[in-house]
This record gives structure tokens, C-alpha cells and sequence, in this order.
């Protein structure tokens, strides 16, 4: 953590990705203004001391909207991490322990995903099932996964190549054992950094989806529905869409900037090279 704060791209985003969470909490109990409240008479109000964002085209609260749209981005994020996670792990494991008849098979199907885009994948979900949050969250999960198990099967076959994980195997050690004991903490420093883009990947898609109608569904707040409702009146109030726009691209930024300060933090052979350099 003291490797991470020492430097302005890894402060900067811990506290935005540590703010997340907390709007996304703090607008389930709070906001400034009711969601559902509307006021024509008070439509495209710009910043001021009652509306510090202003107002939208039907007269509700920009800072309410964008504060339980977080939620929505929160919601996302977290649960296509989880499931890259889970996937990516699981096939990397399978792939680079399980026996050659079954590793073969999968490395061929984990091929052949990856060639499909992660956009494209959600798309054609929600035309087969209809768009909803879920839509987004297993297609960014299950086509980033597969990336994820194609990065960490080298890493997996590094470890189990090593002179004491074959000394563990000697010693009756099973597989369980190997994975658990020796595989998951040496490959958690890339499979960490590799999740961070995962994140950013799924905010992207969830905004992106959104604003062509395929993920949150219409009337729920999300900064992607958000950027959509308000670029129909950005020659009216070209402001509207720069909160949603701004606070996406923050966010992203944000975490992107985590991963790189997460990689120099978690890499013993960066964190020499830059003492040397700083002595």
C-alpha cells in the first residue's frame, strides 16, 4: 500500500475507485433530490446553490441522478470481475494441470471466444434474451474471462515448472493442494492487475450498451442511460452531457491508472529498478 500511495497515478486512483463505493452507498440512503421527482418549471437549470449540477430536461436533480448511477457502475464492475475471475482462474488451471485429452479441447474453445468482441457478445444477448444489467455482466465476465485464462496459463505452467512445487508433488501433494498452496499466490500479483482492466472494460460496456439501448433498462439511473437521454438535447443545453461523460471517464481513467500503480506495486523487480534509480 505504501509502494501504491507514493505515487500520484496510484493515489488518484485509489481514492476515485474508493469514492465509487462509497456514492454508490451513500445514494441508497441519501441523494439531494428524490429520483422520481420531476419540475418542468425548473427544466435545464445550470449549476447553482440548490442544484450544484444542475438539472436535466424534465426537471430532476443532475447530482441525485449521477450519485444512484454509480450504483448501476458499482453493480458492474463488481460482478464481471467476479466472474472473470472465477472463469479465468478455473480455465487457466484446467488448461495448464487437467490432462492433456481435456486441456486441449478448452484451449481451443478459449481461442475461439476471444475472437469474438465483448460488445458484440452483450449485443447479441440482448436481442436473444432483452437487454438488462445482467446481459452486460455476463458477456464482459465470460469474454474478458477467457482473456484472463489465456494470460494466466503461462503463469500457471511457470509455477508448476518450479523446483519446489515438483518437490511438493513428491511429497504427495495433490492437486488441490498445489493449486491452493503454491499456484494462486504467484499468480495473484498479475491476475490483480489484469482485474482492474476488467473493471474499466465493464463500465465501458455497461455505458456504452446503455446508451444504444441494450443494458440499463430505460428509466433506471445509469451514466451510460443518462449520456443517451441527453445527447437528444445536447444543442439545447450542451452541458447535459458532460457530468455522465465526465464522471465515465474519470472512472475509468481512475482504475485504469490503479491496474499500472497495482503492476509497479505488486513487480519485486520494478520496485528495485526504481529504488535504484530514486538512490
Amino acid at each position: 500500500m505504501r509502494e501504491l500511495l507514493r505515487h500520484p497515478a496510484g493515489l488518484f486512483g485509489t481514492v476515485v475507485v474508493g469514492l465509487l463505493p462509497a456514492a454508490a452507498l451513500l445514494s441508497l440512503f441519501w441523494t439531494p433530490y428524490p429520483l422520481l421527482r420531476q419540475d418542468v418549471a425548473e427544466r435545464w437549470l445550470g449549476p447553482d446553490a440548490r442544484h450544484w449540477l444542475g438539472t436535466d430536461e424534465i426537471g430532476r436533480d443532475t447530482l441525485s441522478w449521477l450519485l444512484a448511477g454509480s450504483r448501476t457502475t458499482v453493480f458492474v464492475a463488481f460482478w464481471a470481475t467476479l466472474i472473470a475471475a472465477g472463469l479465468g482462474l478455473a480455465l487457466a488451471a484446467l488448461t495448464a494441470l487437467g490432462p492433456r485429452r481435456v486441456a486441449e479441447p478448452v484451449i481451443v474453445l478459449v481461442d475461439l471466444l476471444i475472437a469474438f468482441p465483448v460488445l458484440l457478445i452483450a449485443m447479441l444477448l440482448a436481442a436473444a434474451f432483452g437487454g438488462s444489467l445482467w446481459i452486460v455482466v455476463t458477456a464482459v465476465g465470460v469474454g474478458v474471462g477467457m482473456n484472463l485464462a489465456r494470460v494466466l496459463r503461462p503463469e500457471i505452467r511457470r509455477v508448476i515448472a518450479a523446483d519446489y512445487v515438483v518437490a511438493a508433488r513428491a511429497g504427495g501433494v495433490g492437486p488441490g493442494g498445489i493449486l491452493a498452496r503454491h499456484v494462486v499466490p504467484n499468480v495473484a500479483p498479475v491476475a490483480i492487475v489484469q482485474l482492474s482492466y476488467v473493471a474499466a472494460v465493464a463500465i465501458l460496456a455497461e455505458a456504452g450498451l446503455s446508451y444504444l439501448g441494450y443494458g440499463a433498462p430505460a428509466g433506471s439511473p445509469s451514466w451510460g442511460r443518462s449520456l443517451a437521454d441527453s445527447q437528444h438535447y445536447i444543442a439545447v443545453q450542451p452541458a447535459s452531457v458532460l457530468w455522465p461523460g465526465l464522471a465515465i471517464a474519470v472512472t475509468v481513467l481512475a482504475i485504469t491508472l490503479l491496474g499500472d500503480a497495482l503492476r509497479d506495486a505488486l513487480d519485486p523487480r520494478l520496485r528495485r529498478g526504481r529504488r535504484a534509480r530514486e538512490s
